[in-house]
């Protein structure tokens, strides 16, 4: 029999372990900037992240994917790039949720003193479910329309804050 030779590969150099703002970068800077590549404008990138960060912190769970496609398909913006990044907002979404349903419930209040806590809810649910149902009610109308608010200053403000900065590494990508 002959004796056949497998060469070795040496293991991969893992001395140089790159920073943490490295992934940042690998994992979402570089996935937007190949979008550029993709016939996205730099217009339509900035729309796209503006919209996406607005959609990911609606303080209505559930809703984010449809309205991340309805606007992406009206708009003629790239599906899965608004859909990326509104999910990235996830976590924000979370830490906002509470805080703005409990706001919500103060905006849009009957004039009682009814606050959205843990404890408070609870003891609706186990009491007058009917009530729990028209304070959460309220928290959500409430919280939807500040968020709306929010976003009528968040949208364009990201906008035309993330269009020059898309610009500029579009014409260095174009060197």
């Amino acid at each position: 029999m002959s004796e056949q030779i497998i060469p070795q590969t040496s293991p991969p150099d893992t001395s140089t372990t790159p920073p943490r703002i490295s992934w940042l970068r690998r994992r979402i800077l570089m996935p937007l900037l190949d979008l550029l590549q993709q016939g996205l404008s730099p217009t339509q990138l900035a729309l796209t992240v503006a919209l996406g960060v607005v959609f990911g912190l609606i303080p209505v769970l559930g809703v984010t994917t449809l309205l991340s496609t309805f606007a992406a398909v009206r708009l003629r913006l790239n599906v899965a790039a608004l859909l990326l990044i509104s999910h990235l907002m996830s976590p924000f979404q979370l830490l906002l949720l509470i805080p703005l349903l409990q706001l919500g419930a103060r905006v849009v209040g009957d004039g009682t003193d009814t606050e959205l806590t843990l404890m408070q809810l609870q003891h609706l649910l186990s009491t007058d479910w009917m009530e729990a149902a028209r304070l959460l009610w309220r928290a959500s109308l409430g919280g939807f329309l500040l968020w709306l608010l929010a976003s009528v200053v968040l949208v364009p403000g990201l906008f035309y804050g993330l269009r020059p900065v898309f610009d500029r590494v579009a014409r260095q990508k174009a060197k």
